[in-house]
């Protein structure tokens, strides 16, 4: 490829890999002529080199990849325009399995390791803090003193209540998960500061199941009825949207519902499709891979945890063409 180029191995090194003193000229006739060849430079010699693997490694309990995956897409793409591969470790709750992996990562020589999971409350069951390499945490509890990326969720549930009051409802209700989970406090905290102290909250499971009861008890207790509804995830609002529907209230003209989470092929596929709140999974995973890169390449970065915000997404049941907003 070199003589290709008509320059030196080692201009010709340099160009591909953005080191080194030249012209631009040359630095950009190499690359246009190497990706006229097909030329892809060899990544053990390249490894050997710089002392590093170029591969980063994500260890996860979430199996059935609800947050795993938009994570691991915002990794790769943060990390494919710097030649780091990702590769996918998942480990169910077994601390034997999850440490089967560790080591298998630590054989490989990873330059990183990103550990991400299924709740912010919960770490994974294996002991990272004390690894040779770096180590960031996203979308699960991280060791003291490391870097931990996670959702904003009481920025969520605020956006929601806030939405929701711009329509001029005034009845919200939120209907959640359980009240265990550090997620469901928070946007229950939250709702209620945007929206009324004393709203109600209504604690439950996260299924549509459950979203399908709380309007029964809703209904059925007399009084005062809700004209706005959020969800603490999608699915709650799936089973909220058919309860109102089997009731013969309307969505949103009667009653206006707000999921979190944005799960697509529930969201969307949802009669009306559902409003919800996106916890920007993907960004999340950007801003991970990006950090696990500057620590292994040795720059300083500042531990703590860094909250992102999250995003309305206003679809038709509280927005959207059905209001005309």
């Amino acid at each position: 490829m070199a003589a290709a180029a008509g320059v030196s191995i080692s201009t010709a090194s340099k160009a591909l890999n953005d080191t080194g003193r030249m012209g631009i000229d040359t630095r950009e006739r190499v690359k246009r002529i190497a990706a006229e060849i097909g030329f892809r430079p060899n990544a053990l010699a390249r490894g050997l080199l710089s002392k590093r693997s170029f591969t980063i490694g994500l260890l996860t309990n979430d199996t059935y990849g609800r947050f795993t995956l938009p994570v691991m897409a915002g990794i790769s793409e943060a990390l494919v325009d710097h030649g780091v591969s990702v590769f996918l470790c998942a480990i169910e709750d077994d601390p034997a399995l999850a440490q089967i992996h560790v080591d298998a990562m630590l054989d490989k020589q990873v330059d990183g390791i990103i550990a991400t999971g299924k709740r912010l409350d919960r770490r994974l069951p294996v002991d990272l803090s004390n690894l040779h390499v770096p180590v960031v945490y996203a979308f699960t509890e991280g060791a003291p003193d490391s870097v931990t990326f996670r959702s904003d969720d009481a920025h969520g549930a605020k956006l929601a209540a806030e939405w929701l009051a711009k329509l001029g409802r005034r009845r919200l209700v939120h209907i959640t998960g359980p009240e265990d989970f550090f997620s469901v406090r928070e946007r229950a905290n939250a709702f209620r500061e945007a929206a009324d102290s004393e709203r109600p909250v209504m604690f439950g499971v996260w299924s549509e199941s459950w979203g399908h009861d709380a309007v029964a008890r809703l209904w059925s207790a007399g009084g005062e009825r809700p004209d706005g509804i959020f969800c603490g995830n999608d699915q709650i609002a799936r089973g909220v949207i058919d309860a109102l529907r089997e009731r013969g209230i309307k969505v949103p003209q009667d009653v206006s519902v707000v999921g979190f989470d944005n799960w697509e092929i529930v969201a969307a596929q949802t009669r009306p499709p559902l409003t919800t709140v996106d916890m920007e999974l993907r960004e999340l995973g950007r801003q991970a891979g990006l950090t696990v890169l500057a620590l292994a390449e040795g720059r300083p970065v500042e531990p703590g945890i860094r909250k992102l915000p999250c995003r309305l997404v206003v679809r038709q049941t509280c927005g959207g063409d059905a209001l005309g907003i």
